[in-house]
Parts: structure tokens; sequence; C-alpha cells
């Protein structure tokens, strides 16, 4: 396993459309293995593989809200191949995002309050399942990814162009 670079913005690349998934291999299962070891050290919930220069619809994900007796998180990985978003309620919620390729930068996102996703896992077994709260957020989020969305174009202009200028100043401040 080795750590993958983490595509920001502006990167173009983070506004490609990803290709399916055509087989689940080895090839594959080690690109999700590189793709948790590079989100747990982030540290993140999720990433799609477009923000490692992947553009293939793969995503990691591992909410880790609970924590063991020493109050270390317990995590639960998930991987979505090739996912699709079915029954997006009309009810929605409202999270603070914050994205690995929008470093230290958060803002109020809506999305559908649950979906109901199909995907394949990393053995290429079909799953189909409603997801609610945090998890319909997330995969909302990781799977615009896979369509070259990001966060910010949730966002309004002024919004958006106020988060970039705070990412300006702090990449200038880091250099």
């Amino acid at each position: 396993m080795s750590l993958l670079p983490i595509l920001e913005v502006p990167d173009p690349r983070l506004k490609l459309v990803s290709a399916p998934v055509d087989k689940v291999d080895d090839e594959l299962r080690a690109l999700v293995a590189d793709m948790f070891e590079t989100m747990y050290d982030a540290p993140g919930i999720g990433l799609a593989a477009i923000q490692v220069g992947v553009p293939k619809r793969v995503i990691v994900m591992d909410l880790q809200e609970q924590e063991d007796e020493e109050g270390k998180p317990i995590r639960e990985p998930r991987v979505f191949i090739n996912p699709e978003i079915f029954d997006p309620a009309a009810e929605m919620n409202t999270y603070t995002e914050g994205c690995l390729s929008v470093p230290d930068q958060f803002a109020d996102v809506d999305r559908p309050a649950t979906c109901r996703v199909k995907w394949l896992d990393e053995n290429g077994k079909a799953h189909d399942e409603v997801f609610t709260g945090l998890l319909a957020t997330c995969i909302q989020h990781e799977m615009d990814h896979l369509e070259g969305i990001v966060f910010l174009d949730h966002l309004s202009r002024l919004k958006r162009d106020m988060i970039m200028k705070k990412l300006n100043k702090a990449r200038k401040a880091a250099a």
C-alpha cells in the first residue's frame, strides 16, 4: 500500500467524468487499498478515485462515527464500485461539508435526506441499500466527484469565490 497525492481545486482533472469499472480484479483492489491508506492519512471520511488522479467510478468511505473503549474511531470501511443513486428524497438535509480536494474549507450544502444506492463491492458483489443521514450526504458528495463536481459547485458564486480566496491565501502562507 502507498499514499497517493490528492488533487486539489482548481486542478482540471477534478472536472473529469469518471469511467465505469470494467472488471473487479487485484489491480483495482490495490487501488482501493491505496485509496483507504490515503483517506485515513489525510484524514478524511470519503475519497473518490478521481481525487487521486484515477478517473474510475470507485469510492472508499469510512464515517468512523463510533469509538471504542479507548476513544479510537471504529473503522467500518466501505467500497463502492460503479455506484448509482436512485429515489433521492424530496426532503433535504443541510450538512457542513468539507473535502480533501478543498483543504480546510467548509460550507453548508443541501442534499436529499435519503437515497437508494446500488453498487459493487471490492469482490464484485452487488449491493442495494437505502442511505440516510451522514451516509447519504457522504455518498452523494463522493458520487458528485465521479461526475466532475466538487461541493463548491453547489454554492453561490459569492461563497465559492470567498472559499477560493481563503484557500489561495492559506496556500501562499504555507509556501
